[in-house]
């Protein structure tokens, strides 16, 4: 829940303080555009949170904060009166138990609906991908790619990559749908005989 409070008003005074910016062209203040699309999209917020959990992406995050560019672009921010402004307004709004408890029910309707929103798309893309390998030319050409190094050690990087874990969740969720286990099961069989 900490992470969600930070979230809240993080997203808070970013909204306040870029509230009608549609995004620069720097890395900054598309970041924080960025956030601001996430306060409003539960997919993109969903996708957030799972970003955090990337020790990668936090490395990189990290690295950012140690820009000595990007720290001279928050002291100016963190001058300004919209700022201190939306830092009050937030504060103000958390310290009451009511407004807090209600704005994080709302985070996590969000962030519930956005995990809805990609497990699904996930589910989507492999079903798709299914229908694809019925197709003889596409099986003989999947198993041509896959005897293919390269591939395969493209195929190892991406399984470590923590996103790509919402495929490996949902190939696990319709492996428990009985007809979908025997589809994929036929299919594998066919690859094998190919």
């Amino acid at each position: 829940m900490k992470i969600i409070r930070t979230l809240i008003v993080s997203l808070g005074i970013f909204q306040s303080v870029f509230g009608q910016e549609a995004g620069g062209a720097d890395d900054f203040k598309s970041g924080l555009a960025g956030l601001k699309q996430a306060s409003q999209d539960p997919r993109l917020l969903a996708q957030l949170m799972q970003d955090l959990q990337d020790p990668e992406m936090m490395a990189e995050a990290k690295k950012m904060m140690e820009n000595p560019e990007w720290k001279a672009e928050m002291k100016k921010m963190e001058k300004s009166k919209e700022y201190k402004d939306a830092l009050k307004k937030t504060k103000e709004m958390m310290d009451d138990p009511s407004t807090a408890a209600k704005m994080q029910a709302q985070m996590e309707h969000m962030l519930q609906r956005g995990q809805d929103q990609i497990k699904k798309g996930a589910k989507d893309s492999l079903s798709e991908a299914m229908q694809a390998m019925n197709d003889p030319a596409m099986m003989a050409e999947a198993k041509k790619l896959m005897s293919d190094p390269s591939f395969q050690e493209s195929m190892q990087n991406m399984m470590k990559d923590p996103n790509f874990q919402t495929y490996i969740n949902a190939m696990g969720d319709m492996m428990k749908d009985p007809a979908m286990k025997q589809q994929i099961e036929a299919m594998g069989e066919a690859f094998k005989k190919m």
